[in-house]
């Protein structure tokens, strides 16, 4: 496997590892990207600096507001993180 597929699988992984805790596999609960957020990218919580920041950042990543973070979702900030973390 090339290190593009590889990365496309360890997202899909990622991704599957975090919203089947749950039962539901399709979507991450607010809980679940909680909790994938902490420990995939502590980053992020790290720039919060109050529970509020948290909350927001976290209600933000559900772009279309269902309460839930869909794969689309997901791979939507994953990919704006990415060009964020780019060098110019």
């Amino acid at each position: 496997m090339n290190p593009l597929e590889t990365a496309m699988c360890l997202l899909l992984h990622t991704f599957d590892k975090y919203a089947s805790s749950d039962g539901k596999t399709g979507t991450l609960s607010k809980k679940e990207m909680k909790t994938m957020i902490e420990k995939e990218l502590p980053i992020l919580l790290q720039g919060a600096k109050n529970q509020e920041e948290a909350d927001k950042l976290l209600s933000d990543l559900d772009l279309n507001g269902d309460s839930e973070v869909d794969f689309t979702e997901f791979v939507t900030i994953v990919a704006a993180l990415t060009c964020t973390a780019k060098s110019p």
